[in-house]
């Protein structure tokens, strides 16, 4: 069987890593293969994930952070990948992911506090209560994508659990950049995850928001460029 080209773009994609392009001719290759959009989709929150680390809190108490080592980890991807097109994109892909989520960790000292198993307000081993789904609301006319959404707040934000389709029949084209974005008090927001999607697929993941429960105003599904296209008001 033949190896996708594409088959290894995955990580350098979502990482932002990949020369401009080659980002736009792997989203150009996204809108036909379904399989390397499902890789997209897999890892599209981790960028929400690694954004959710402040060091402003630990500055008092840590010491002086080491030099960030994100922008030449990046640097030594684009080398590499021309070197190494085929053989090695997948095993450097992965690697440059683990590596700038190790730089971030280092420079913080911290590491990132995960959801535990079952139900984060009750002692260990509880199950986890069902996630009631809301749809999510238009925000003009009915668009091409629509969205089922369900919060669970914790004592270090809200997770956040989509389900989301993009109809067979739309004017955007084959493939098209969403988002998912949490908007909290005083106008500020957070991307919870983003990921392509062609006409016809259907996606579901979990994400967080450092926002709580009461912290929270409204979660918005966007095109690439910004616009709302879905929103739920949380009440």
């Amino acid at each position: 069987m033949t190896r996708c080209e594409f088959a290894y773009d995955d990580g350098a994609y979502v990482l932002g890593a990949l020369a401009p392009a080659e980002r736009a001719a792997y989203e150009r290759h996204l809108g036909g293969c379904a399989s390397c959009r499902e890789a997209v989709a897999e890892i599209a929150v981790l960028p929400g994930l690694l954004g959710r680390l402040d060091p402003a809190g630990l500055e008092q108490i840590l010491p002086p952070p080491a030099p960030p080592r994100v922008p030449a980890l990046l640097d030594e991807a684009r080398q590499r990948r021309r070197r190494e097109r085929v053989a090695d994109r997948r095993r450097y892909a992965l690697t440059t992911l683990a590596a700038a989520g190790l730089a971030l960790l280092v420079g913080v000292g911290t590491a990132v506090v995960l959801p535990r198993p079952g139900n984060p307000s009750g002692p260990p081993g509880t199950p986890a209560p069902q996630v009631s789904m809301v749809a999510m609301r238009p925000v003009a006319a009915a668009g091409p994508v629509h969205a089922d959404l369900g919060l669970t707040g914790t004592k270090w934000g809200t997770e956040v659990k989509m389900r989301c389709g993009y109809d067979a029949r739309t004017s955007y084209g084959k493939a098209y950049p969403f988002r998912l974005v949490a908007r909290g008090p005083n106008g500020a927001t957070e991307q919870i995850g983003s990921w392509l999607a062609a006409p016809g697929d259907d996606l579901s993941f979990t994400g967080a928001t450092r926002f709580t429960d009461a912290e929270l105003v409204s979660v918005e599904l966007q095109k690439a460029d910004g616009t709302p296209l879905l929103t739920y008001a949380v009440p």
